[in-house]
């Protein structure tokens, strides 16, 4: 494999010590279309990653909800990286090379780092790439890293999981790089949440709110979503993502970590014991999850199974990025749902009772194909 030229971009809003992006930069290129004159192109056929949404900005009273779900929920989430973190550790130990997939992975993979670096003394290398449904990972910024970090461990960072489409991918794409380069990648993924058991490496099961799924860039360092677009990217550079500059008064990203990172000290000794049973246990990724996806395609008539995003994590995305149709609940008295109820409320989405799930929601994607802007 050839030596790669490409440098960490100098984007976003975090801190030099706590990610590296590698990513082309694309601030200056006009990439945003409006979000349903956009799922309307995504529908007929122009694949998701060649262009941008439009960054829904929220009201007052939804940022308002973000800090309160925030503090409520700070300890959990911290709990939860202690226990991923720890099994990191065991596992790989200081040659471990933490990669965050962008975007949802970055503060996840900030704060493992964090956390190791405060209970182990390490401070790991972190790494934020794009891996994108249908076109695999970032090869170029893998060949980076393994040149910079020739014994390291490569461990794949994400938010949480789904109905496990990245986790398909990611697991496709390293044997893929196995075939091309004979490079081994480990294709586990470290997440927050798994409530699709799509992982065997997580922190909690739970369908949870991670306040972080709650915004878009402003608590992602403020860099959009990764961009695949053969205009712009070529064969030897990183795939591509924008820098909001102009969001810099808004942006909560620091601020989010800084908070979670706060509460390490009091989790510590429980997560360490959680995270030693579980590897101690049989532990298995089974895709549950897509049960529940198989039935709802079947009730509710629907032909592409792209269309159907389960969990917390995922509906919020539905409501914030793409065109919603609907949206099922098991439990609307949930405290981790209020933020999804807002949202749509605010967009006029009706919201279902659907009540034998195994996530706690559902988003569903509304067909617009044909549909003039």
């Amino acid at each position: 494999m050839s030596l790669i030229t490409n440098q960490p971009a100098k984007i976003g809003s975090y801190h030099e010590d706590d990610v590296l992006f590698l990513l082309k930069d694309l601030s200056d290129i006009q990439l945003e279309d409006s979000t349903l004159n956009r799922e309307r192109k995504v529908q007929s056929g122009e694949h998701y990653s060649e262009s941008l949404p439009v960054e829904y900005q929220p009201p007052k009273e939804y940022v308002e909800l973000f800090w309160k779900t925030t503090e409520e929920y700070k300890k959990k989430v911290a709990f939860a990286i202690g226990v991923v973190a720890e099994q990191i550790y065991h596992l790989k130990g200081n040659r471990t090379i933490l990669v965050s997939l962008a975007r949802a992975g970055t503060p996840v993979g900030i704060l493992l780092k964090r956390y190791l670096k405060s209970r182990f003394g390490v401070n790991l290398p972190h790494y934020s790439v794009s891996i994108i449904r249908d076109r695999g990972i970032d090869e170029n910024a893998i060949g980076y890293i393994l040149e910079t970090h020739p014994e390291g461990k490569i461990q794949f960072v994400d938010g949480w999981t789904g109905k496990g489409a990245i986790s398909h991918e990611l697991t496709k794409a390293c044997q893929n790089y196995r075939k091309r380069y004979g490079v081994v990648l480990d294709d586990t993924l470290a997440v927050i949440a798994d409530p699709g058991h799509c992982t065997t490496l997580y922190g909690t099961r739970e369908d949870f709110l991670i306040p972080s799924a709650c915004l878009n860039s402003t608590v992602s360092g403020l860099v959009s979503r990764t961009v695949l677009n053969a205009q712009y990217i070529g064969k030897d550079d990183f795939h591509g993502a924008k820098y909001y500059r102009e969001l810099l008064p808004n942006d909560v990203s620091n601020e989010y970590v800084d908070i979670i990172t706060g509460e390490f000290s009091k989790i510590s000794s429980m997560a360490e014991g959680v995270a030693l049973k579980r590897m101690n246990d049989s532990v298995e990724a089974v895709f549950w999850g897509m049960e529940d996806v198989k039935r709802i395609q079947t009730d509710f008539g629907i032909e592409n199974i792209n269309f159907i995003k389960p969990g917390v994590g995922e509906t919020t995305r539905v409501l914030l990025r793409r065109v919603p149709w609907k949206i099922l609940m098991r439990d609307l008295s949930s405290p981790y749902v209020k933020h999804i109820l807002m949202l749509a409320e605010e967009k006029g989405v009706e919201v279902v009772e659907y009540p034998n799930l195994n996530y706690l929601c559902c988003g569903l994607i509304k067909s617009v194909k044909g549909k003039s802007k």
